[in-house]
């Protein structure tokens, strides 16, 4: 018997800004006053989207031209910021987004000038219609101050406490959407989706759990939005509109599934080695930066799951397909690319520290790293809870699916990988030569 084979329960477990631009959205997900995660409706993503353009600031002079390698100074960036806070002057776009900055690809030191500067590739940005900021050239998120700042904050309580977003069914859910599946029947012909209704209200809220940042703070949000879309991705909600990249259950209708497995996915760090020179005065970031994984869960009787340590071959597929398609998806749906430019940064503020690359440039840089009055970051509402949302599809035989998985941040690992390569040393050499004196400039 054909019957419903999705009940999407968005599940997830892992083992602005300075001012208000984005407010309650991030890249199309709602936040709501109350915690609750939803799906923005295009009217209330073109009234956010208003608010934030009244706040939004076009690029001007320079920055309206792309280029392949633009430096930004954190000791610059210091100064403006404290210039900001003294004048009572609201803070410029051009620091909100980083002078246009899209991926970090490498931190230099610069022991001469008592300085730390990030280097990589930089647009003009530009609002789209749901709110987010990108790249006018390649459709690129474009990097935010705030979520650099809440990175430099966070690395200690990150090295205890990883840094993930998750999404958790209960295990009374699970006991009640099981016993509401054994007492369905459709009959041929008929549509699942009529019991949408009754399978939500028997699954309920899946609560939401963030480890390692503060809860409220805008790099909290991209990690609930990235995770949250990526569900619904998987489970036919959202297109991808990435050619070669369908959702999963377009890939699995036509096989079976054990209503006691369930896929995990979740996004993680892909770099490459980090390359240095050998002084240690130059670093280099490489790879594509997020990466998907999976592995199967197995319920048990009374609801709780835990790892199978063995994957579905499908579910491994659809995992492969997102981390080979992640570039042109995050230009369709732009969270991606903000959960990308967050693990630039992420990784880039566990460098200074372990390396100690302040001490080194022998510069205190505690107004980025420690909580200020000179910097306020924006807080939001919380994110607490998803309500349970259902797709449908027909299959072989009847089966649920609930998606679990989410997004974890281990950057230790990643700085942990290094290996010297003579040609950084000479990056640090032309990007330094062309220095001037604003906190921003382009290479030469």
């Amino acid at each position: 018997m054909t019957s419903l084979v999705a009940v999407v329960c968005v599940a997830t477990s892992l083992h602005a800004g300075l001012n208000n631009i984005g407010g309650q959205a991030v890249g199309g997900v709602l936040i709501n006053p109350e915690g609750i995660v939803r799906n923005a409706t295009l009217e209330e993503q073109r009234e956010l989207a208003n608010v934030a353009r009244a706040l939004h600031q076009d690029p001007q002079g320079d920055l309206t031209q792309a280029t392949e390698m633009r430096m930004i100074s954190l000791v610059g960036i210091q100064k403006q910021l404290k210039d900001c806070h003294d004048s009572g002057k609201p803070i410029p776009s051009d620091l909100v987004y980083m002078a246009g900055l899209t991926r970090i690809e490498y931190v230099f030191v610069d022991p001469d000038r008592n300085d730390i500067v990030l280097a990589g590739p930089a647009e003009p940005w530009t609002l789209r219609e749901d709110g987010s900021v990108v790249g006018t050239v390649s459709g690129k998120s474009t990097m935010r101050l705030a979520d650099l700042i809440v990175a430099l904050r966070t690395v200690e309580t990150a090295r205890t406490e990883s840094i993930s977003c998750s999404i958790e069914p209960t295990a009374e859910g699970r006991n009640n959407l099981r016993q509401m599946l054994r007492r369905v029947q459709l009959r041929p012909g008929q549509n699942p989706s009529i019991f949408e209704a009754q399978l939500k209200e028997a699954f309920g809220p899946q609560l939401i759990q963030l480890t390692g940042v503060p809860k409220d703070c805008r790099y909290a949000r991209i990690l609930v939005a990235a995770d949250y879309d990526m569900k619904r991705v998987a489970l036919a909600l959202t297109p991808s509109k990435v050619k070669g990249l369908p959702s999963y259950l377009e890939m699995s209708q036509n096989t079976r599934h054990s209503a006691t497995q369930n896929p995990r996915w979740w996004m993680a760090c892909n770099y490459d080695t980090l390359t240095k020179s050998e002084d240690e005065m130059a670093w280099k970031l490489s790879g594509q930066g997020v990466k998907t994984l999976t592995e199967q869960d197995v319920v048990a009787a009374d609801g709780t799951v835990e790892g199978s340590g063995s994957s579905d071959p499908v579910a491994t597929q659809w995992a492969n397909a997102m981390t080979d398609h992640y570039a042109e998806l995050a230009k369709q749906i732009p969270v991606f690319g903000d959960l990308q430019n967050i693990m630039d940064m992420t990784v880039v503020a566990t460098l200074i520290t372990q390396e100690r690359l302040d001490s080194k440039a022998d510069i205190d840089l505690s107004l980025l790293q420690q909580q200020t009055d000179v910097v306020a970051l924006t807080s939001y509402v919380v994110p607490k809870a998803v309500d349970p949302q259902c797709s449908f599809i027909r299959g072989r035989a009847g089966w649920v699916v609930t998606a679990s998985g989410g997004v974890e941040i281990n950057a230790f690992e990643v700085v942990e990988q290094q290996a010297v390569d003579t040609a950084v040393a000479q990056s640090r050499q032309t990007a330094l030569a062309a220095a001037g004196s604003q906190w921003w400039w382009n290479k030469k």
